[in-house]
């Protein structure tokens, strides 16, 4: 079994900088949006809405595989795991009938990024996830949380 590095609490290196690299997108349209270019406006909240969502719902991901691969995963992890693509679906909600958007859309998302920590958090203490996930998870569901909630902002 090899060794984790311990400098980067558990995490692989090249994991450690392909997360950091996923804020990229959303700094971008954060740019955009700083740049007050009205005819990108629309184009970068279009790309922030549809990145958070996204990464919200690979995040449900993440945690159904991590059940999928415990022996006795407890319920509740089975449910939390389809929670972020039904929250993402639903922000497209007010998109799809022509109420306003996407800044409310992107204050839920922006939440529901920050407060998937929280479940992050319950998979380290039941020992579902592996060593060091939440030096990885915190500053990437963070990062992206505020982000979002910033091109909301904007």
């Amino acid at each position: 079994m090899p060794v984790q590095p311990a400098a980067t609490g558990g995490i692989p290196p090249l994991a450690r900088l392909l997360g950091l690299s996923g804020l990229l997108p959303q700094l971008g349209a954060v740019a955009l949006l700083l740049n007050g270019d009205p005819q990108s406006r629309f184009s970068a909240l279009a790309i922030a809405y549809a990145y958070a969502a996204i990464i919200l719902s690979f995040l449900g991901g993440l945690w159904w595989g991590l059940a999928a691969r415990t022996d006795a995963a407890p319920r509740w992890l089975w449910f939390v795991s389809v929670a972020p693509s039904l929250i993402a679906l639903g922000t497209a909600w007010p998109w799809m009938v022509g109420l306003r958007w996407p800044g409310p859309s992107l204050v839920v998302l922006g939440i529901s990024l920050i407060g998937a920590l929280l479940v992050d958090r319950a998979l380290v203490r039941d020992g579902i996830a592996p060593h060091g996930w939440m030096a990885l998870r915190l500053p990437l569901s963070l990062g992206l949380g505020v982000l979002t909630l910033l091109a909301a902002a904007l």
